[in-house]
């Protein structure tokens, strides 16, 4: 059996007649996993694009708006 209750001023809120009274319960605290870094979420896509562009980190003014290309 599983109820969802609300803590409010270090008191435990159950729903209206969840529980008889004298009952015994177990209380864990539900955690909320640690977001995950945008590189953590995408990391298996990581390298599987092979553009054969080579000088894009140079030359990206020239693939985007056709400055000419840099030699350097």
């Amino acid at each position: 059996m599983s109820i969802t209750a609300t803590v409010e001023n270090d008191t435990i809120k159950l729903p209206a007649g969840s529980l008889p009274n004298g009952t015994q319960v177990r209380i864990e605290a539900v955690t909320e996993a640690k977001p995950q870094t945008f590189g953590e979420r995408y990391a298996k896509y990581i390298g599987c694009v092979k553009t054969g562009v080579t000088d894009l980190a140079t030359n990206h003014d020239h693939y985007l708006y056709g400055t000419p290309k840099k030699t350097e």
